[in-house]
């Protein structure tokens, strides 16, 4: 048996999306253990190109169970159209939703929207979609759990209770807040959208432990990385859950998970959507931007683009224990005139680079030679120019630990295996 677990190095949108993917050809179970709607990651295959937000990876292999982890925030609406989505494209979805899992409802979603625009230019740069209202209201225990969608009397009791705690704040501090939704109403849309998927509802460490006992491989998959983790990463710029590999088992219902691999995937450059700081930034970013396609997935944002940060990225692979990396978007490095790699920080703070993490931080960079080449056929590592394999084995020598595969493009086959 194997048990695997996918992470990001970096901020998110590393590409964990193709890993998950590429790898669950192997796999019995495909696991989400944290996160919800707020972030994608974009698959592409031979059914075509598909941005999951909530969905594991690895939901296109039909003969993969896919799993709905207890630490995820669930929006029932957008889950359904999802589903809807991969089944039109010929998936069979294989579904295995967690009974302790939170819902996160519109009302969470129009919390987070009203915060944001409270907060101006001081906003986080959330998606807005409720994932932190979602996971406050689990913490102060008003939360409402996938599991009451089979109860409807105690799924009315507890909306009812939720809502008289938090209307009256919210009402309070947004002068523009209108909700008038009842908690009868509220029950009844939770019933009726909930309704192509309430079956597969359960308690998720049952069919993991019998997976586990057979030997059977198991797959776990976070969204976002490192530099977002709620306890670890640039807070309060972080998401509102915790996207390290320690927490898969908690997150997807082993606890008790001892992971024989831990997968930290990193772009061969940096990027980063919503707010904080980017400590590379390029100059000019625009061009390579759009070379690369490096727009949110879930909002479509324009992300800031900057060169490899070996400082901020050796922190993430040591924050998620990982065995390997996965390196991703090597192909897009093509043709770049000015390829360097940040290894080292000047300026204040610059003891301490993960927070406080400001502007006065100077990057120090490595310069590295380019090339020109189009590598998105290459198949083996030695079929790379002598420079693009140099890059790659510079950021290996940085990270301390094997860069074992290469994405030199977003197919299942565009993946070097070393």
């Amino acid at each position: 048996m194997s048990s695997i677990v996918v992470v990001g190095a970096n901020w998110g949108d590393e590409g964990k999306g193709r890993i998950v993917d590429f790898l669950a050809e192997k796999a019995s179970a495909s696991i989400r253990f944290q996160g919800g709607n707020n972030a994608g990651h974009t698959v592409v295959n031979d059914l075509g190109t598909f941005k999951l937000h909530q969905l594991p990876s690895g939901v296109f292999n039909p003969d993969c169970l896919a799993v709905l982890g207890p630490g995820m925030v669930i929006s029932p609406e957008h889950l359904t159209k999802e589903i809807e989505e991969v089944a039109a494209a010929g998936v069979k979805v294989n579904l295995c939703i967690s009974d302790r899992a939170t819902l996160c409802l519109p009302l969470h979603a129009l919390e987070d929207t009203l915060e944001e625009e409270r907060l101006g230019d001081g906003a986080y740069g959330s998606t807005r979609q409720g994932i932190a209202p979602a996971y406050g209201d689990r913490v102060m225990k008003k939360g409402i759990l996938v599991g009451w969608l089979q109860q409807p009397e105690v799924l009315l009791e507890r909306i009812q209770f939720m809502m008289d705690w938090k209307l009256p704040q919210l009402r309070a501090l947004y002068p523009s807040f209108k909700f008038e939704q009842t908690a009868e109403e509220m029950t009844q849309w939770l019933l009726d959208v909930s309704a192509p998927w309430r079956d597969a509802i359960c308690n998720v460490t049952q069919p993991l432990k019998a997976l586990q006992a057979k030997g059977e491989n198991l797959l776990f998959e976070a969204q976002l990385g490192a530099g977002r983790d709620l306890v670890y990463g640039e807070y309060p710029w972080t998401t509102s859950s915790n996207v390290i590999s320690t927490y898969a088992g908690i997150g997807s219902g082993l606890p008790a998970l001892r992971p024989e691999c831990v997968i930290a995937v990193a772009k061969a450059f940096s990027s980063s959507v919503g707010t904080g700081t980017l400590v590379t930034a390029m100059e000019e970013q625009d061009a390579f931007r759009e070379a690369a396609n490096e727009f949110g997935a879930t909002t479509g944002r324009p992300r800031d683009m900057g060169y490899f940060d070996a400082v901020a990225t050796r922190n993430g692979v040591e924050i998620q224990a990982a065995t390997e990396i996965a390196l991703t978007k090597v192909d897009c490095l093509s043709g770049l005139i000015d390829l360097k790699i940040c290894v080292g920080y000047d300026g204040d703070n610059s003891e301490n680079p993960i927070w406080p993490q400001t502007a006065s931080l100077a990057p120090v960079y490595e310069k590295m030679e380019g090339w020109n080449e189009d590598i998105t056929s290459c198949r083996k590592f030695e079929e790379l120019p002598k420079a693009a394999q140099a890059y790659v084995l510079r950021i290996e020598e940085l990270m301390g630990v094997p860069v074992k595969m290469v994405s030199v493009g977003p197919g299942r086959e565009q993946m070097i295996m070393r």
